[in-house]
């Protein structure tokens, strides 16, 4: 049962992420006014807003004007509730849970902000930043980390931040843009040493994989802009979850 309400408050919590990343993108506040929809700006009753459900009944059509709704929605809806289920079932319920949902949020607006506008806003890295780093002081106190962790903690956001940079300042910012460097600080802050060498070239890995197979597909030039931050994402969540497995698969070959 418990898993069950994860799963459901993951979906709760997409349909929030959504109307985050649509209000960031309009330069609107996310706290307050009603939802709408983007086509003929109508408000949505209740009966609109059940996450995932609403789109399956409506058909993935507004009720009001019949235009197509994003398939982004549910999208965003179920993945952000396999997310939380998977971190629910990996942390148990603790205080490691509490701050995985958290990161785990801001790590859904991060993904599909960029990977559908380019960008990554300030507001949503500093944040996971910030949270970071008072999950941190918080185990420390607790005793839960030694004070050497946590220094090489920050020695590999800064060695990520700074490998990602030079990669930026030597392409001008063709190869990937400067918030990708920030994303890097948080995901060494996050990962540590010597799991963020793996979350890294895992993103690395992936952002080649599916940049090869969209040049292939689509025929798209090698230079087209490809956003990186969903697969440096991508490589932190499977190091966050697999990285133990991964390093000993890796030290049993040497």
């Amino acid at each position: 049962m418990l898993g069950l309400f994860v799963f459901l408050f993951g979906l709760i919590i997409g349909s929030f992420l959504n109307c985050v990343i649509w209000r960031t993108y309009k330069e609107e506040s996310f706290l307050g006014g009603k939802s709408y929809c983007p086509h003929c700006k109508h408000d949505l009753n209740y009966l609109d807003l059940f996450p995932l459900f609403s789109f399956l009944l409506l058909k993935g059509k507004c009720r009001y004007c019949s235009k197509k709704i994003s398939i982004q929605y549910p999208l965003v809806e179920l993945s952000t509730a396999i997310l939380f289920s998977i971190t629910y079932l990996y942390f148990g319920i603790s205080l490691d849970l509490m701050f995985w949902l958290i990161i785990a949020s801001l790590s859904v607006l991060i993904f599909v902000y960029d990977l559908k506008y380019y960008i990554i806003p300030d507001r949503f890295i500093f944040s996971a930043i910030l949270i970071s780093i008072i999950y941190l002081g918080l185990s420390f106190f607790k005793g839960n980390l030694s004070l050497d962790f946590i220094a090489l903690s920050f020695l590999s956001a800064l060695g990520a931040s700074l490998f990602l940079f030079l990669i930026w300042f030597f392409s001008k910012g063709l190869a990937m843009g400067f918030g990708d460097v920030k994303l890097a600080f948080l995901i060494g802050l996050i990962l540590g040493w010597p799991f963020v060498v793996i979350g890294v070239f895992l993103g690395f890995l992936f952002g080649a994989m599916i940049g090869t197979i969209i040049v292939i597909v689509k025929g798209s030039r090698m230079n087209a802009e490809v956003p990186f931050a969903p697969f440096l994402l991508s490589g932190m969540f499977v190091t966050i979850f697999l990285g133990e497995s991964i390093l000993n698969w890796y030290l049993s070959l040497i």
